[in-house]
């Protein structure tokens, strides 16, 4: 019995060491990944949520955790590069956030909707941003964001083995490819927000030359804002749509070229 009861404790803690692993990287990363790691999110939540996680991985990669702990040099390194792993990883899909943050910022300054509908939040948003991020997390969470999170982070362990490290060249350029393509579709969805304001501030411009008296600034700022709430209400079905398909197109190939 007691010979039994042995062999029980050593795979525990066997298990145990290989949790510890997995949950370093999925922890790091649960800081800064979409819905799961705002800061609005509970601490006690988040964490149980990293177990979650840590939960659904390990199955996944524990033949190569096995093989990575047998060398006791990988332990100590293990250490340090399974944060940094899990930081790169929830740096890189936190950047469609800032996708959300960028264009809704864009928009507001556009049609001058910055200083109305901001949000409570811990981050500090103008105008129409805080309602994209928050409908665009929604869409993201009923659409299985947590089932990409989880592939996204069992395929990792191809590309980042357990005890390596990623070349500084090589996160660079990951990290440029993406940080200017979140740029692109911030713009992109913006777009029909500025090109509104274009087109509001030139008729603008054209009354005031045609009717000096005519005080525009009083009869065009209720018109801007009006109109930039009925572009949103218009708008936002459309453009969410972008961005949760950028998003999905990325956690379904996080490491190709986006």
């Amino acid at each position: 019995m007691m010979y039994q009861l042995a062999e029980i404790l050593g795979l525990g803690q066997s298990v145990l060491l290989l949790a510890f692993f997995v949950f370093l990287r999925v922890g790091a990363a649960m800081a800064l990944l979409p819905a799961f790691g705002e800061r609005s999110v509970p601490q006690r939540v988040r964490l149980v949520l990293g177990f979650a996680f840590t939960m659904v991985v390990l199955p996944a990669v524990a033949a190569q955790l096995d093989a990575a702990i047998a060398d006791p040099i990988k332990i100590g390194m293990m250490v340090i590069s399974e944060p940094i792993a899990g930081l790169i990883l929830g740096a890189v899909v936190r950047l469609f956030i800032f996708a959300l943050q960028i264009a809704g910022s864009m928009a507001a300054q556009a049609t001058s909707l910055a200083q109305i509908f901001g949000g409570s939040n811990a981050d500090p948003q103008p105008a129409i941003g805080h309602v994209l991020l928050v409908s665009g997390l929604a869409l993201a969470v009923m659409l299985g964001l947590h089932v990409r999170l989880a592939e996204m982070f069992i395929l990792s362990y191809e590309v980042i083995p357990p005890g390596e490290f990623l070349s500084g060249a090589v996160v660079s350029d990951w990290a440029l490819q993406h940080v200017s393509h979140i740029f692109a579709l911030a713009f992109t969805l913006a777009a029909p927000f500025l090109i509104a304001s274009l087109i509001y501030n030139v008729a603008l411009g054209v009354i005031n030359r045609a009717m000096p008296q005519l005080m525009v600034a009083f009869v065009g700022a209720p018109a801007i804002t009006a109109g930039g709430l009925l572009l949103l209400f218009a708008a936002t079905p459309l453009l969410l749509p972008l961005w949760v398909d950028a998003l999905q197109a990325f956690l379904t190939q996080p490491f190709g070229a986006p």
